[in-house]
């Protein structure tokens, strides 16, 4: 869960990987570092603890000049966020190695070292890489060659940029299970964890795949070799992000750009993929119509926000495509023993593309008899859509803040087209399904509307403010909706805050009621509002204060305790989706007023790529 940049070029490349590093902090930001090698072939580093303005405020005291140099933004995994363990790491002054992921067998190849007399300065697993690869270049005098033998000895994920004073013009790059790309410059050649990160110097890519290792040089064509040591050629291609998305665009922070861009973002999402009366099953990939036929069961596997857009589509594939689905958190899926009836597909969700429980689900499951894999993913040349049979992307744009605001509703729009797909396949009613479909068309209208809530949702964050608990409530598909406002609020305010259905609340959690815990909930105009209105009496009836948003029809007054805020009516069927806007801005605010980082909140990453 770490930033990684490298840059060979042809001028001083500390404000290349400073850039980069900035670009790629949300990744990581308990320390950062780089390392540059000097026109005399000197090995400089620098390091700091902190945010990426720790160390420009360093680098602007002594600055690091080279034509060659790789950086680092970490978010811990092993030791504590100090500069010791702060990438990058050396094995004495000639080599130096920046890691994204965790090296599972590092306790035995330490062992092996120390007893060789190698000297260790940190507690991460990453030194042990340095020091591997300072023994095998010792013997070989060729980084390459070093690489790739030592890499072969590593188990668990990585990605990895590393660089010798002994060969001052080339940087070595491996991944395996974290990503990696090559930023392919004129006359130029750049490493990173994500194109973001190298947009200011290239939009052309070369995405690795797992276990290849690359070399870039000066003067040379980048050079990648697959896990077998055979030279491959890796197609370039052409970054679809403008770099415009990477900036706040005057607001205060990128999650509140990101809330207010998903107007454009779920209009980008449905382009092209809706007829007038229906989804366009071809959307997902040219065999996706016989791989729907002959689907009888799905199973949706992600992990943190995706895993709630997957509990939203359950609802959605079972009413209306009429198809049994299981939905399970991907950390967990492997470790049990799991049943696959015929004809199951198997759905992935992941922003990135590359989170490390999601993707070794899928690998898991290659094994196991399914009928065919899909991925939903916002990035088109991550592992998780290269490695599946049939891919959509969500056409999010690449989303800065860590709390997810864009990825998710832009998911639950691409679930909503598959259930539509799956559906018109099963029989499902085609005046339903084209009533759906006309309130799709009307999707980013409608959440422009709610946005307009913004002004009245900052006032009632108010009530919040000095609040230490928090209970959020939902019924049927906005269970999960209830889960996800839980989620944001205790992501990025530190509040703690939970989600029930809520007809659990007599099952228990009406203990936890009283003055000093607010209950949300969401009220949509729909088959379980009049159950839903009874579930909030008994809120009431214990002294605990009501926010409830609800559909503008809904007969729910105001009265002491009780604060309704009204939303515009929407298709039931899409009312998850809406009814997530109002609490990521409740969210959002609460963070505002109580002072915490909002963009990167503490001990989180955006990009989860160990396990």
């Amino acid at each position: 869960m770490c930033g990684i940049v490298g840059a060979v070029a042809e001028r001083n490349v500390q404000e290349i990987l400073l850039e980069g590093l900035r670009r790629l902090e949300y990744r990581g930001y308990d320390s950062a570092g780089l390392a540059v090698l000097s026109d005399d072939a000197r090995l400089n580093r620098q390091r700091a603890i902190g945010k990426v303005a720790a160390l420009e405020q360093r680098l602007h005291e002594a600055p690091l000049i080279g034509t060659v140099g790789i950086a680092h933004t970490r978010w811990a995994t092993h030791g504590r966020p100090n500069e010791e363990n702060a990438h990058p790491h050396q094995s004495g002054e000639s080599l130096a190695v920046v890691h994204n992921g965790i090296i599972e067998n590092f306790e035995p190849l330490k062992r092996e070292l120390e007893g060789q007399g190698y000297v260790f300065t940190s507690q991460t697993d990453t030194e042990v890489v340095a020091h591997l690869l300072a023994r095998e270049f010792n013997r070989t005098q060729d980084l390459l060659a070093a690489v790739q033998t030592v890499v072969a000895t590593l188990d668990g994920a990585y990605a990895l940029a590393v660089l010798h004073r002994a060969q001052p013009d080339v940087i070595v790059g491996a991944r395996q299970g974290s990503p990696l790309v090559v930023g392919v410059g004129i006359g130029e050649s750049f490493l990173a964890s994500d194109p973001m990160a190298l947009l200011p110097v290239t939009d052309r890519f070369i995405y690795l795949q797992e276990g290849d290792v690359v070399r870039i040089a000066r003067g040379e064509p980048v050079a990648v070799f697959d896990r077998r040591g055979e030279r491959q050629q890796r197609s370039v291609q052409t970054y679809e992000h403008g770099d415009g998305t990477v900036t706040k665009g005057g607001y205060r922070h990128f999650m509140l750009k990101e809330i207010h861009e998903q107007p454009q973002v779920i209009a980008a999402a449905l382009e092209g993929r809706l007829s007038e009366r229906h989804a366009l099953i071809k959307s997902f990939g040219s065999e996706a119509e016989a791989v729907f036929a002959e689907a009888r069961q799905i199973h949706i596997i992600a992990c943190g926000t995706s895993y709630h857009a997957g509990l939203v589509a359950r609802y959605w594939l079972e009413r209306y495509a009429g198809i049994p689905t299981q939905v399970e958190v991907a950390s967990e899926y492997r470790y049990r023993r799991v049943v696959v009836p015929e004809g199951t597909l198997f759905v992935t969700l992941s922003q990135s593309g590359e989170t490390a429980d999601t993707l070794a689900a899928l690998r898991f499951a290659r094994e196991r008899g399914y009928l065919a894999s899909l991925a939903i993913c916002n990035v088109p040349g991550s592992s998780l859509v290269r490695e599946s049979d049939l891919a959509l992307m969500t056409h999010a744009g690449p989303e800065i803040g860590v709390a997810s605001t864009k990825a998710f509703t832009t998911q639950l729009v691409a679930l909503m087209l598959l259930t539509l797909s799956l559906g018109r396949l099963r029989g499902m009613d085609e005046t339903r399904e084209s009533e759906i479909v006309q309130a799709l068309h009307g999707l980013p209208q409608a959440i422009s509307q709610v946005l307009g809530l913004d002004g009245a949702i900052e006032e009632l964050a108010m009530a919040f403010a000095e609040k230490e608990h928090a209970l959020f409530l939902g019924r049927g598909a906005h269970f999960p909706i209830a889960l996800e406002g839980a989620l944001k609020l205790k992501e990025i305010s530190y509040i703690h805050a939970e989600a029930y259905p809520a007809g659990e609340l007599k099952h228990g959690p009406l203990a936890l009621i009283d003055s000093d815990m607010p209950v949300i909930s969401v009220a949509p105009n729909d088959e379980l509002l009049e159950k839903l209105k009874s579930n909030l009496q008994e809120v009431r009836a214990r002294g605990g204060e009501l926010f409830v948003f609800a559909d503008e029809a809904v007969a729910l007054e105001e009265a002491e305790g009780v604060t309704v805020m009204r939303l515009a009516h929407i298709d039931e069927a899409l009312a998850p989706i809406l009814y997530t806007v109002p609490l990521q801005l409740l969210s959002y605010h609460v963070a505002v007023l109580k002072g915490t980082d909002v963009d990167q909140p503490r001990n989180l990453a955006k990009s989860v790529t160990v396990e």
